[in-house]
């Protein structure tokens, strides 16, 4: 090969390598991983479990980054969040815990979204003898136990308790009262006959075997739930883009499926 060949065929070499340099740098996030290197941790409300991950299959998909999960309750993820857990986003079940941890510093004022609206269920096992239409019902004999998430850390547990204070039941209940961890949790306490009925988030008890309607949303406040991205993420582009995607029409078609209100 002359002198001249070996110059055009080096410089054309030279150039392939310096594109895909260009193209590579192109794919990372700025830790420079490429997307199907980068995995993002969630942090999200119980209620979202069904939801999200389907929505993390099509996130994954189109834009190659994995997502994680860490599903509990609002108040203890925030707990989590606070005591410097690897949390990258944070959707929660109502905005009260995404602003606590707006006024700590913790999460992105600007990415912060309502991303929808849930809806709570009194709910019972399909083969319980007593078919309950009312939320009235729940003071027969035959209801021994009623199952809530904790209001002290669960949201919707919050939104029960409102519910049954709103239609003046609380006091005449609050001795069948059984609290559980979350609300997934409180949902299991239901389907293994634990108690005899509870109030579940709509969007968990879709396509389950159990008997369920909507209690009346002016009895407890709108559960507005509520996303950001965590300050401190390694993975900050990637957190952000699911946030997007979340309330892009991709994601929010998926949350209405599963029962929730979408924000107009």
């Amino acid at each position: 090969m002359t002198g001249r060949k070996q110059l055009i065929v080096g410089f054309f070499l030279s150039f392939l390598a310096l594109g895909s340099v260009f193209l590579t740098a192109g794919c990372t996030e700025s830790s420079g991983k490429k997307p199907q290197e980068v995995e993002i941790l969630v942090g999200a409300a119980a209620d979202l479990q069904g939801a999200f991950k389907e929505i993390g299959q099509r996130f994954t998909q189109k834009t190659g980054i994995k997502v994680n999960y860490s599903f509990g309750s609002s108040g203890i993820l925030t707990e989590q969040i606070e005591n410097g857990a690897p949390i990258d986003v944070f959707a929660s079940a109502d905005q009260s815990y995404v602003k606590r941890l707006e006024k700590k510093n913790l999460v992105f004022s600007d990415s912060l979204k309502v991303y929808a609206r849930g809806k709570i269920v009194l709910a019972q096992a399909k083969n319980h003898t007593l078919r309950l239409n009312t939320l009235n019902d729940l003071l027969n004999p035959r209801i021994k136990k009623i199952a809530i998430a904790n209001p002290k850390h669960a949201p919707y547990g919050k939104a029960a308790q409102e519910a049954l204070q709103n239609a003046g039941l609380w006091r005449r209940l609050k001795d069948k009262i059984v609290y559980g961890n979350n609300i997934r949790d409180t949902q299991t306490l239901v389907e293994t006959g634990n108690t005899d009925a509870g109030i579940l988030a709509l969007s968990l008890v879709k396509d389950t075997k159990l008997n369920y309607l909507l209690v009346a949303q002016n009895l407890y406040k709108p559960l507005d739930q509520t996303i950001a991205v965590v300050k401190g993420s390694k993975y900050e582009k990637a957190a952000r883009k699911f946030v997007e995607f979340v309330s892009g029409n991709e994601g929010q078609k998926i949350l209405k499926k599963y029962g929730f209100e979408i924000p107009k």
